[in-house]
């Protein structure tokens, strides 16, 4: 049997919480620059381009992608900004999973609401690749939230024992 590796990207879709963050920044940016431009002509146009620098700077924050990658059976979930600075959010053995099943799955409600904590490192938008798993990480139980393509559910459920993975009906993962 040879190495195992897959990865994918999943995109966080932009709320509209993320729309007034990006509005509130740029009203903000104009507030400020016009009140320095009262003041000072030329400390203005300096500072309006330093605020719009700025402002440009941490939207990037709002801009967010996850990259599931999944190397004999430890998966690592990386949270992209901008597309240019990555950050290393998660790593566990699968085999350490208590419980994986679709996120609408009733049947494993109870033991899903036993978590501590909740991460949701999905698009944001619930849907039939919506998967959730239980882990205990850094002292916590964790309820994590992915969305794992058919290539990734098979690469999971070759190391996941099958009473711990739960499929959405009807998903049958083929070679």
């Amino acid at each position: 049997m040879g190495d195992v590796f897959k990865e994918q990207i999943v995109k966080r879709e932009n709320t509209f919480k993320d729309t007034l963050i990006r509005v509130f920044l740029w009203i903000l940016v104009l507030l400020v620059g016009i009140i320095v431009l009262l003041i000072n002509a030329q400390l203005g146009v300096i500072v309006i381009f330093a605020l719009g620098f700025g402002a440009r700077f941490l939207m990037g924050y709002l801009n967010v992608e996850y990259e599931y990658v999944f190397t004999n059976g430890e998966l690592d979930i990386d949270i992209i900004y901008d597309r240019s600075r990555r950050k290393r959010i998660f790593s566990s053995h699968v085999k350490q999973f208590e419980l994986m099943a679709y996120h609408d799955d009733k049947n494993h409600e109870s033991a899903l609401s036993t978590a501590q904590e909740t991460r949701d490192y999905s698009s944001g938008v619930p849907g039939p690749s919506t998967y959730v798993f239980l882990t205990a990480h850094e002292s916590k139980k964790l309820k994590i939230i992915i969305e794992p393509n058919d290539k990734m559910l098979k690469a999971i459920s070759t190391v996941l024992t099958r009473n711990k993975l739960h499929l959405r009906p009807g998903v049958i993962l083929t070679s």
